[in-house]
Protein backbone atom coordinates (compact mmCIF):
# COMPACT_ATOMS: atom_id res chain seq x y z
CA UNK A 1 0.00 0.00 0.00
CA UNK A 2 1.26 3.86 -1.12
CA UNK A 3 1.60 5.69 2.06
CA UNK A 4 0.76 8.23 -0.41
CA UNK A 5 -3.00 8.26 -0.36
CA UNK A 6 -5.30 10.59 0.63
CA UNK A 7 -7.99 9.47 3.27
CA UNK A 8 -10.76 9.15 0.55
CA UNK A 9 -8.24 6.76 -1.51
CA UNK A 10 -7.83 5.09 1.63
CA UNK A 11 -11.86 4.81 2.48
CA UNK A 12 -12.48 3.61 -1.13
CA UNK A 13 -10.08 0.85 -1.18
CA UNK A 14 -11.24 -0.43 2.35
CA UNK A 15 -14.48 -0.46 0.65
CA UNK A 16 -13.56 -2.10 -2.41
CA UNK A 17 -11.85 -4.68 -0.34
CA UNK A 18 -14.76 -5.18 2.30
CA UNK A 19 -17.10 -5.38 -0.75
CA UNK A 20 -14.83 -8.36 -2.51
CA UNK A 21 -14.28 -10.36 0.83
CA UNK A 22 -18.42 -10.36 1.62
CA UNK A 23 -19.03 -10.85 -1.74
CA UNK A 24 -23.00 -11.92 -2.54
CA UNK A 25 -25.12 -10.62 -0.09
CA UNK A 26 -28.90 -9.52 0.50
CA UNK A 27 -28.63 -6.50 1.83
CA UNK A 28 -30.38 -3.80 -0.05
CA UNK A 29 -28.13 -1.10 -0.91
CA UNK A 30 -29.19 1.58 2.03
CA UNK A 31 -28.57 -1.03 4.42
CA UNK A 32 -25.44 -2.32 3.08
CA UNK A 33 -23.88 1.18 3.10
CA UNK A 34 -24.84 0.91 7.18
CA UNK A 35 -23.73 -2.61 7.65
CA UNK A 36 -20.30 -1.97 5.53
CA UNK A 37 -19.56 1.18 7.87
CA UNK A 38 -19.88 -0.65 11.05
CA UNK A 39 -17.15 -3.65 9.34
CA UNK A 40 -14.95 -0.56 8.39
CA UNK A 41 -15.06 0.89 12.06
CA UNK A 42 -13.92 -2.67 13.33
CA UNK A 43 -12.73 -4.87 10.83
CA UNK A 44 -15.33 -7.44 11.58
CA UNK A 45 -17.47 -9.11 9.29
CA UNK A 46 -19.83 -10.48 11.88
CA UNK A 47 -21.90 -7.59 10.88
CA UNK A 48 -21.87 -9.08 7.46
CA UNK A 49 -24.21 -11.82 9.56
CA UNK A 50 -25.30 -10.07 12.74
CA UNK A 51 -26.96 -6.51 11.77
CA UNK A 52 -30.48 -6.27 11.76
CA UNK A 53 -32.44 -2.95 10.78
CA UNK A 54 -36.32 -3.17 11.75
CA UNK A 55 -38.73 -2.00 8.51
CA UNK A 56 -37.87 1.13 7.26
CA UNK A 57 -35.17 1.45 9.92
CA UNK A 58 -33.22 3.45 7.19
CA UNK A 59 -35.41 5.69 5.91
CA UNK A 60 -37.04 6.48 9.67
CA UNK A 61 -33.24 7.22 10.97
CA UNK A 62 -32.49 9.06 7.56
CA UNK A 63 -35.67 11.53 8.12
CA UNK A 64 -34.66 11.92 11.87
CA UNK A 65 -31.40 13.29 11.06
CA UNK A 66 -32.79 15.57 8.16
CA UNK A 67 -35.55 17.06 10.57
CA UNK A 68 -32.46 17.67 13.03
CA UNK A 69 -33.77 15.72 16.08
CA UNK A 70 -31.49 15.81 18.63
CA UNK A 71 -29.22 12.61 19.47
CA UNK A 72 -28.50 11.65 22.49
CA UNK A 73 -25.50 8.83 23.46
CA UNK A 74 -24.85 6.58 26.27
CA UNK A 75 -20.57 7.27 26.10
CA UNK A 76 -18.34 10.42 25.25
CA UNK A 77 -16.55 7.75 22.95
CA UNK A 78 -19.77 7.62 20.61
CA UNK A 79 -20.68 11.55 20.69
CA UNK A 80 -16.84 12.12 19.83
CA UNK A 81 -17.04 9.39 16.80
CA UNK A 82 -19.67 11.33 15.03
CA UNK A 83 -19.22 13.71 12.26
CA UNK A 84 -19.60 17.38 13.44
CA UNK A 85 -19.39 18.70 9.99
CA UNK A 86 -22.23 16.33 8.80
CA UNK A 87 -23.70 16.98 12.41
CA UNK A 88 -24.20 20.89 11.81
CA UNK A 89 -25.45 20.43 8.10
CA UNK A 90 -28.81 19.33 9.91
CA UNK A 91 -28.88 21.84 12.70
CA UNK A 92 -28.66 18.61 14.92
CA UNK A 93 -27.49 19.33 18.57
CA UNK A 94 -25.80 16.52 20.30
CA UNK A 95 -25.60 15.14 24.27
CA UNK A 96 -24.44 12.83 26.63
CA UNK A 97 -25.69 12.79 29.98
CA UNK A 98 -23.48 10.78 31.24
CA UNK A 99 -20.79 12.29 32.98
CA UNK A 100 -22.67 15.38 34.66
CA UNK A 101 -22.41 15.35 38.13
CA UNK A 102 -26.01 15.56 39.13
CA UNK A 103 -26.45 12.14 36.88
CA UNK A 104 -23.91 10.51 38.59
CA UNK A 105 -25.00 11.81 42.22
CA UNK A 106 -28.70 10.73 41.72
CA UNK A 107 -27.35 6.92 40.11
CA UNK A 108 -25.30 6.55 43.44
CA UNK A 109 -28.41 8.00 45.67
CA UNK A 110 -30.99 5.48 43.74
CA UNK A 111 -28.53 2.78 43.53
CA UNK A 112 -28.37 2.50 39.87
CA UNK A 113 -25.94 2.90 37.01
CA UNK A 114 -25.12 5.84 35.54
CA UNK A 115 -26.08 5.09 32.21
CA UNK A 116 -30.20 4.81 33.30
CA UNK A 117 -30.28 8.16 34.31
CA UNK A 118 -28.43 9.41 31.66
CA UNK A 119 -30.93 8.10 29.15
CA UNK A 120 -33.61 9.22 31.32
CA UNK A 121 -32.20 12.73 30.92
CA UNK A 122 -32.06 12.68 27.57
CA UNK A 123 -35.17 11.44 27.16
CA UNK A 124 -36.88 14.54 29.20
CA UNK A 125 -35.97 17.04 26.29
CA UNK A 126 -38.71 16.49 23.47
CA UNK A 127 -35.65 18.07 21.29
CA UNK A 128 -34.26 14.66 21.26
CA UNK A 129 -35.16 11.64 19.28
CA UNK A 130 -32.25 9.70 18.17
CA UNK A 131 -30.68 7.23 21.22
CA UNK A 132 -27.16 6.10 20.34
CA UNK A 133 -26.06 3.47 22.97
CA UNK A 134 -23.16 1.85 22.02
CA UNK A 135 -21.98 0.47 25.61
CA UNK A 136 -24.39 0.37 28.44
CA UNK A 137 -27.35 -2.51 27.92
CA UNK A 138 -28.62 -0.74 31.04
CA UNK A 139 -29.21 2.47 29.06
CA UNK A 140 -30.97 0.38 26.37
CA UNK A 141 -33.12 -1.54 29.12
CA UNK A 142 -33.97 1.68 30.36
CA UNK A 143 -34.70 3.52 26.91
CA UNK A 144 -37.11 0.37 26.07
CA UNK A 145 -38.69 1.03 29.63
CA UNK A 146 -38.91 4.73 28.80
CA UNK A 147 -40.85 4.16 25.81
CA UNK A 148 -43.42 1.42 27.24
CA UNK A 149 -44.24 2.67 30.29
CA UNK A 150 -43.78 6.72 29.80
CA UNK A 151 -44.35 7.25 25.95
CA UNK A 152 -41.45 8.74 24.06
CA UNK A 153 -41.00 7.85 20.59
CA UNK A 154 -37.67 7.69 19.39
CA UNK A 155 -37.06 8.73 15.70
CA UNK A 156 -34.59 6.06 15.72
CA UNK A 157 -32.42 3.62 18.39
CA UNK A 158 -29.28 2.28 17.62
CA UNK A 159 -28.55 -0.36 20.01
CA UNK A 160 -25.16 -1.29 20.24
CA UNK A 161 -24.43 -2.52 23.32
CA UNK A 162 -21.13 -4.36 24.11
CA UNK A 163 -20.39 -6.91 27.03
CA UNK A 164 -20.88 -10.18 28.36
CA UNK A 165 -23.45 -9.56 31.04
CA UNK A 166 -26.53 -8.15 29.43
CA UNK A 167 -25.54 -6.93 26.52
CA UNK A 168 -26.91 -10.11 23.89
CA UNK A 169 -30.10 -10.09 25.95
CA UNK A 170 -31.23 -5.74 25.89
CA UNK A 171 -30.67 -6.37 21.69
CA UNK A 172 -33.23 -9.10 21.85
CA UNK A 173 -35.49 -7.10 24.03
CA UNK A 174 -35.27 -4.27 21.26
CA UNK A 175 -36.16 -6.51 18.49
CA UNK A 176 -39.81 -7.10 19.97
CA UNK A 177 -40.05 -3.38 20.27
CA UNK A 178 -41.02 -4.17 16.36
CA UNK A 179 -43.95 -5.79 17.25
CA UNK A 180 -45.02 -3.81 20.03
CA UNK A 181 -44.20 -0.58 18.52
CA UNK A 182 -43.66 -0.89 14.49
CA UNK A 183 -43.15 2.93 14.12
CA UNK A 184 -39.97 2.88 16.40
CA UNK A 185 -37.31 2.35 13.70
CA UNK A 186 -34.08 1.15 15.32
CA UNK A 187 -30.66 -0.93 14.09
CA UNK A 188 -29.14 -3.37 16.62
CA UNK A 189 -27.12 -6.98 15.34
CA UNK A 190 -27.37 -10.05 17.58
CA UNK A 191 -24.81 -11.42 20.19
CA UNK A 192 -22.16 -9.62 22.25
CA UNK A 193 -20.33 -7.38 19.69
CA UNK A 194 -20.84 -3.68 19.35
CA UNK A 195 -19.30 -0.88 21.21
CA UNK A 196 -19.42 3.02 20.60
CA UNK A 197 -16.97 3.58 17.69
CA UNK A 198 -19.50 1.05 15.88
CA UNK A 199 -22.77 2.56 17.06
CA UNK A 200 -21.01 6.69 16.07
CA UNK A 201 -20.18 4.30 12.16
CA UNK A 202 -23.88 3.91 12.00
CA UNK A 203 -24.85 7.20 12.72
CA UNK A 204 -21.87 8.70 10.16
CA UNK A 205 -23.49 6.07 7.73
CA UNK A 206 -26.95 7.81 7.82
CA UNK A 207 -25.61 11.07 8.02
CA UNK A 208 -24.23 10.57 4.50
CA UNK A 209 -27.00 9.11 2.95
CA UNK A 210 -29.43 11.89 4.50
CA UNK A 211 -26.99 14.20 2.51
CA UNK A 212 -27.60 12.22 -0.53
CA UNK A 213 -30.72 13.82 -1.74
CA UNK A 214 -30.77 11.13 -4.86
CA UNK A 215 -30.19 8.73 -2.64
CA UNK A 216 -32.84 5.61 -2.69
CA UNK A 217 -33.34 4.97 1.28
CA UNK A 218 -36.17 2.82 1.19
CA UNK A 219 -35.71 -0.95 2.73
Amino acid sequence: MSVHLRPEEIEAESFRLIDAEVGPHPWPPAEWAVVRRAIHTSADFDYARSMVFSAGAVAGGVAALRAGRGIVTDTTMALAGIAKPRLAQFGIRTSCFVADPAVARAAREAGVTRSILAMRAGAADSANGIFVIGNAPTALFELLRLIRKEGIRPGLIVGLPVGFVGAAESKEALLTLERERPEIPFITNRGRKGGSTVAAAVINALLILAAETTTNVRD
